[in-house]
């Protein structure tokens, strides 16, 4: 129990935090909060759900009509995976801007972790099994199929068949209650990684001395935060509890029915953007999973005294066009696939990736 309450002591309550970090810094205990909302009304969620294609949908109906609060956990579950994505994008932005790569270890388990959110998001979106979530995995899955010489066998055994059918449902909720379990995990790795040498700071020193004890000082500000946080939270779900559904997921799945306009939920967007733009359909699946595995060549590509893009107006400058380009992006996936939509996509797409590939000739001119 003594043990236990040193390393409590260690690495939360006396841990050494950099004394200038602002509230841009709260993201990564807010994340952790959204984490935990998530296990808890999945897991009440899981009890009513059937995982069956001719009951799923019922099972959605019958957990919001006739079970107790059933409506609220089902509307806290789904506005709180965009919530979770939400912050997710902005704890990497902040990494982003203020030099946290430098911590090759925290970025790159960081990175692990918002793959498998993805692919955990994604695999929880088709159990509704609305039109959206059939055809959606229709779409995604056979992606697969552009991996040369094993495309087509790799999909076929996704799906469990030759179609998107009940084995495929059964294995996304397998693969989609058990996830989160492994994320919790590496979450942990990830945080034990972090307070090896402590948080990064709005300087991007390397080595900062100025610190003081992460309790009471931090603590009350994420609590603060959380709060705030919630308030909002609960106002989605209470005043406006559809606003990041799409209205053809209320409609049971129909595989001689395609919708018109198929698109992923908005976190996805942006990567569904890029998939698009590119005409190869092996070369729009490398640039879809490079546009996540790409923030990993930032460690490797800086080489100033102050890491941060804060001290230097050229980088400021630099890092906001991004920032607009990746809004742009989730608004372009959303858009129908023909002209000027598509054109303005490939732009986009190459002024993404033009924001790594141009980062460190910006740094080789500052220094």
């Amino acid at each position: 129990m003594k043990k236990n309450f040193n390393i409590l002591n260690k690495f939360l309550i006396n841990l050494p935090t950099p004394s200038n970090i602002s509230y841009w810094w709260n993201f990564g205990s807010t994340l952790g909060l959204c984490l935990m909302i998530q296990l808890i009304s999945g897991i009440f969620l899981s009890m009513h759900y059937s995982p069956n294609i001719n009951t799923a949908f019922m099972s959605m109906i019958h957990i919001t009509r006739d079970v107790n609060f059933g409506w609220l956990l089902r509307l806290i579950h789904a506005n709180g995976a965009s919530m979770f994505f939400f912050f997710l994008f902005l704890h990497t932005g902040r990494g982003i801007y203020y030099g946290s790569f430098l911590k090759i270890k925290v970025w790159f388990s960081g990175t692990l972790i918002m793959l498998i959110l993805m692919a955990t998001a994604f695999m929880g979106y088709v159990l509704p099994w609305g039109q959206m979530s059939f055809w959606g995995a229709t779409v995604i899955t056979n992606l697969l199929s552009a991996v040369p010489y094993l495309g087509q066998t790799l999909v076929t055994w996704i799906w469990g068949g030759f179609s998107v059918e009940n084995p495929t449902l059964n294995r996304f909720f397998s693969f989609h209650f058990i996830l989160p379990f492994i994320l919790s995990l590496l979450i942990l790795i990830h945080l034990i990684l972090l307070h090896e040498k402590g948080s990064s700071n709005p300087l991007g020193l390397k080595n900062s001395v100025d610190k003081i004890s992460f309790h009471p000082y931090f603590t009350l500000k994420d609590i603060y935060g959380f709060m705030v946080i919630l308030l909002v939270f609960i106002f989605i779900n209470l005043k406006t509890p559809f606003l990041f559904n799409d209205p053809e997921n209320f409609t049971p799945a129909n595989p001689m029915v395609t919708p018109p306009h198929i698109q992923p939920e908005w976190y996805f967007l942006f990567a569904y953007a890029i998939l698009r733009s590119i005409p190869n359909k092996l070369g729009g699946v490398m640039a879809l999973l490079f546009s996540i595995l790409i923030i990993l060549i930032l460690p490797f590509t800086m080489n100033l005294k102050f890491k941060s893009s804060s001290m230097y107006i050229f980088k400021k400058i630099l890092f906001f066009f991004y920032c607009s380009t990746f809004v742009l992006l989730t608004w372009i996936g959303a858009q129908p696939v023909e002209p000027p939509f598509i054109l303005t996509g490939q732009i986009l797409t190459m002024m993404y990736f033009g924001y790594f590939l141009i980062l460190p000739f910006i740094n080789k001119l500052i220094k």
